[in-house]
């Protein structure tokens, strides 16, 4: 009735109050809270919901969102203080599920709480409209549907890899047992795609996707569960990265597949550009940027893996070689563990000749990327680092290490926007030698180079299109509002 009466008199919807739940890791957090800043800033109120650890690590938030910590249970073999995958090794990460189910409580608590409130003195007073639920939430939606609170699944993966994994009906018509089943494009997808995965990244998916834990479900089964009982699916992507894939999504699923754009992070890159992003001139970020002025323009390669990426004691040992083999400039930020796998004297080798960095630890990614001294990116190809460096326009060299990455790195290397480092079919391994040839191919001057860098340049037009890209956001409202 309220609908109706809107439609009559022309009255614009009131704002809405979002909740919105993110998986533990980092990889999670960051596109969730990109789409709780697009729907802040056209008004409406959101909910972001984690652990306290975890609030307390999120960058500043508008007034418009607010962080609700929910404390995560104790579990016995979970380190004291992990409150996400970037607190545990990968053998932990199923222990860590089992907490994050240990949630269910908490949530039921705050939602009763919520929906008890009414319309509210404030839009977090309201009940809430949607909630917005991640791949492992398959608890969530049983709780949501006693207050009558619908419930969107955010799938951050891009459509190549929501394809791949598929909806349960599709799985069951076509079961897939073997390593060997996943390593093929799947039976449901009707036309050619660049879906298809190494054997080696087969046999990993088995086990971690397919195969029931020690949390109780398989990871595809969470996102089954969640999936079955969302009646819409939001998806980070875009009709011009991802062409023909949404539409058929959503033939696939049943179900309004909502697209949301890439949600780059567009205030820190214009920051970035226009300086506006200070840092310390005695801080490490600052000798980082000074080395680079130093460089001459797209000369130095950036090579990072993420926050999580699981580097090998080999990935390392090859990467440091070949980037020494490949005589480019680089800058290389690693992660703490893996730095004491570098080989004996690379620091200083590489030191002494000027021609690389090795930061261990944080970064500040998106400030290096816009810096006219990087010309290319050495990336395990997870979208929210695609994006970011998409904004600028940067060749990319791909290793992909696990899950969607794989996938992800097929399509842009369709794309002709650059090169994954060749790998052996069954064990995933590679040498310096793999890692320098790529690293020259992608950052040559000749023809070759030329045209990745062009075709980069392309996806760059595409992400800062934001009158599209805002157009994305508009139209999940819209959605949400009916």
């Amino acid at each position: 009735m309220a609908e109706a009466s809107r439609e009559a008199t022309g009255a614009a919807p009131p704002p809405l109050h979002v909740v919105v739940f993110p998986w533990l890791a980092f990889g999670h957090f960051v596109p969730f809270l990109e789409l709780s800043e697009q729907l802040a800033r056209r008004g409406h109120a959101v909910t972001f919901v984690s652990t306290p650890r975890n609030v307390a690590r999120l960058r500043p938030v508008s007034p418009r969102i607010r962080l609700l910590p929910l404390p995560l249970p104790s579990v016995d073999g979970l380190p004291d203080g992990a409150e996400s995958t970037a607190d545990v090794p990968p053998e932990k990460v199923d222990l860590l599920k089992v907490a994050f189910d240990g949630l269910a409580a908490p949530f039921a608590g705050f939602l009763d709480e919520a929906c008890a409130g009414g319309d509210g003195a404030t839009e977090f007073g309201r009940r809430p409209d949607w909630i917005f639920v991640d791949f492992a939430h398959y608890w969530l939606p049983p709780i949501a549907e006693q207050h009558k609170v619908p419930c969107a699944l955010f799938h951050i993966c891009p459509a190549p890899f929501m394809a791949f994994i598929g909806p349960k009906a599709a799985n069951d018509a076509h079961p897939r047992t073997t390593a060997e089943d996943l390593m093929a494009q799947p039976r449901w997808i009707p036309f050619p795609t660049t879906i298809a995965h190494r054997l080696h990244e087969a046999r990993d998916m088995l086990v971690q996707t397919f195969r029931a834990n020690a949390s109780g479900p398989s990871d595809a089964g969470r996102l089954w569960q969640t999936e079955q009982r969302c009646p819409p699916v939001i998806l980070r992507g875009s009709r011009e990265v991802d062409g023909p894939l949404g539409p058929f999504l959503a033939d696939l699923f049943g179900k309004p597949v909502a697209l949301c754009g890439l949600l780059a992070p567009y205030d820190a890159a214009l920051a970035a550009q226009e300086g506006a992003d200070h840092v310390d001139d005695e801080s490490e970020s600052a000798s980082l940027m000074r080395w680079l002025d130093e460089q001459p323009a797209r000369s130095v390669i950036y090579v990072a893996f993420g926050s999580e990426a699981p580097l090998t004691g080999h990935h390392v040992r090859e990467l440091a070689l070949g980037l020494e083999l490949a005589g480019a400039r680089f800058l290389w930020a690693l992660r703490g563990p893996s730095a004491a796998l570098l080989p004996d004297g690379f620091e200083e080798r590489v030191a002494v000749s000027g021609r690389g960095v090795v930061r261990v630890g944080w970064v500040p990614q998106v400030r290096i990327l816009a810096h006219g001294a990087v010309g290319a990116f050495l990336t395990h190809a997870g979208l929210s680092s695609l994006a970011e460096s998409f904004l600028f326009g940067h060749p990319l060299v791909m290793l992909p290490l696990f899950l969607d990455q794989g996938v992800t790195a097929r399509g842009m290397a369709a794309r002709g926007v650059g090169l994954e480092v060749p790998r052996g079919e069954g064990d995933g391994s590679f040498g310096r030698d793999d890692v320098a040839a790529t690293v020259r191919r992608v950052m040559a001057e000749g023809e070759e180079g030329r045209a990745f860098a062009r075709n980069a340049g392309e996806l760059q037009a595409v992400l800062w299109d934001r009158a599209k890209q805002d157009e994305y956001v508009d139209e999940l409202v819209e959605h949400l509002q009916r």
